[in-house]
C-alpha cells in the first residue's frame, strides 16, 4: 500500500510542475522576470503631416485676429485738435473701445452726435440680436415642421427633399436682390397686398422684409440638419408607442422632440452664430450707410472701414468677435449640457 501511494505523489508533483511551467513560473516557485520590450522612438510623422495645415490656419486665422487686436489700440489718422496738423495715429489705449461702448467721441461719454457711427453702435447691437431671435426662432419652427414631413414615406419624397434645398443653394446676394425687387415700391408685395408700404425704408417694415428673406433662404438648412437627427430615431420606438395607445401629439412631444434635441440644438447654434454676423442681406435690401433701420454690427464695421478708420473698425470687429464667442460659449455650456443629459437619459432608459 505504501508503494502504491508513492507513484501518486510523484504524479501530483509532475502535474504541478506542468501547471507551473504553463504559467511561466519555474519549478522552484520563483516568479520569472517579465520580458523587457525595447523602447520605441517617438513617431514624428503625424506632426509632419498636420504641420502644413496648422501653418496655413495660423496665417489665415490667427494672424488677422492678432493684427486686428493690436490695431484696435492705435489711433485713427486725422487732424490733431491741439495742433491742427494731420497725424498718422499713435497709441490710443482703449479710446477706440470707449468710442463704441460709451459713445465717447473725444469729449466724454455720450458725446457722439446722433447719426454718427459711434452713436449707432448700441442700436445696431439691438437690431442684430432682434434678427437673431426672430430669424432663428421662425426658421427653427418651420425647419422642424418641414423635417417632420420629409421624414415620412410618401410618393415623391426624394423630389420634395431636393426642391426644398433650392433656396439655400441660391447665393445670398442673389436672394437679397430677388427680395429687393419683391419689396420695391411698385413690387410684387405691394401689388398683391394693395398697399404702398416702404419695405426698404420704414423701420419695422424693412426689418420684417429682412426676416422674411432670411427665413426663406435658411429654413432649408435647418430642415436638413433636423432631418438628419430624425433619421436616427428607430421606428420601433414609434411602433411601441402606437401599441401603447399614444396619440400623434404624445409621440411628438415624448419621442420626437427629446430624441431630436441634440441635432436641433446644433442647428440652432449654427444659425445663431450665422445671424449675429449678418451683413449682405440687409445691406442689399436697405443700404450700407450705417444709419438704416436694419443696420447690424457687421454693416457698422464696413461703414467705418469705408471712412478710412481701420483702427476703430478693428476695435469694433474685436467686440463683435467677443460678443459671438460669448454667445457660443453660453449656448454650448447650457444647451450642450442638456444634450448630453438627454442622451444619457435615453441610454439609461434603453438599458432598463
Amino acid at each position: 500500500m505504501a508503494d502504491s501511494a508513492e507513484p501518486g505523489t510523484h504524479d501530483g508533483d509532475a502535474v504541478t510542475e506542468v501547471i507551473d511551467f504553463g504559467r511561466g513560473v519555474p519549478s522552484s516557485g520563483t516568479p520569472a522576470d517579465p520580458p523587457t520590450r525595447p523602447k520605441r522612438a517617438r513617431d514624428w510623422r503625424p506632426l509632419y503631416l498636420i504641420a502644413p495645415t496648422m501653418v496655413i490656419l495660423a496665417i489665415v486665422i490667427v494672424y488677422p485676429v492678432v493684427k486686428a487686436v493690436l490695431l484696435s489700440f492705435q489711433r485713427n489718422p486725422g487732424v490733431d485738435p491741439n495742433t491742427g496738423r494731420f497725424v498718422k495715429g499713435g497709441f490710443a489705449g482703449i479710446d477706440n473701445y470707449l468710442l463704441w461702448l460709451t459713445g465717447n467721441c473725444g469729449a466724454g461719454r455720450g458725446t457722439c452726435p446722433p447719426g454718427t457711427l459711434g452713436a449707432d453702435f448700441w442700436p445696431a447691437v439691438g437690431v442684430t440680436f432682434f434678427f437673431a431671435f426672430a430669424i432663428v426662432g421662425i426658421s427653427t419652427l418651420l425647419g422642424l415642421w418641414m423635417a417632420t414631413i420629409m421624414s415620412r414615406t410618401f410618393v415623391g419624397r426624394s423630389f420634395v427633399r431636393a426642391s426644398v434645398l433650392i433656396p439655400w443653394a441660391i447665393p445670398t446676394a442673389v436672394t437679397a436682390k430677388l427680395w429687393f425687387f419683391i419689396f420695391a415700391e411698385d413690387g410684387i408685395a405691394n401689388r398683391l397686398l394693395g398697399t404702398d408700404i416702404a419695405w426698404t425704408t420704414d423701420p419695422w417694415a424693412s426689418r420684417f422684409a429682412v426676416i422674411v428673406a432670411d427665413v426663406w433662404k435658411t429654413t432649408p438648412f435647418m430642415a436638413l440638419l433636423i432631418l438628419a437627427g430624425l433619421q436616427m430615431i428607430p421606428q420601433d420606438v414609434y411602433e411601441a408607442a402606437r401599441v401603447d395607445g399614444a396619440t400623434a401629439w404624445q409621440r411628438f412631444t415624448s419621442i420626437t422632440l427629446p430624441l431630436v434635441k441634440p441635432a436641433l440644438m446644433v442647428a440652432v447654434l449654427f444659425r445663431t452664430l450665422d445671424v449675429l454676423r449678418i451683413y449682405d442681406l440687409p445691406a442689399i435690401l436697405s443700404g450700407t450707410s450705417g444709419a438704416t433701420p436694419v443696420t447690424s454690427v457687421s454693416i457698422l464695421t464696413v461703414a467705418d472701414i469705408r471712412q478710412g478708420n481701420l483702427q476703430s473698425a478693428s476695435a469694433l470687429s474685436t467686440l463683435i468677435f467677443l460678443m459671438i464667442f460669448a454667445v457660443a460659449y453660453i449656448m454650448v455650456k447650457f444647451l450642450g449640457a442638456n444634450a448630453v443629459r438627454t442622451q444619457d437619459e435615453q441610454r439609461k432608459g434603453g438599458d432598463h
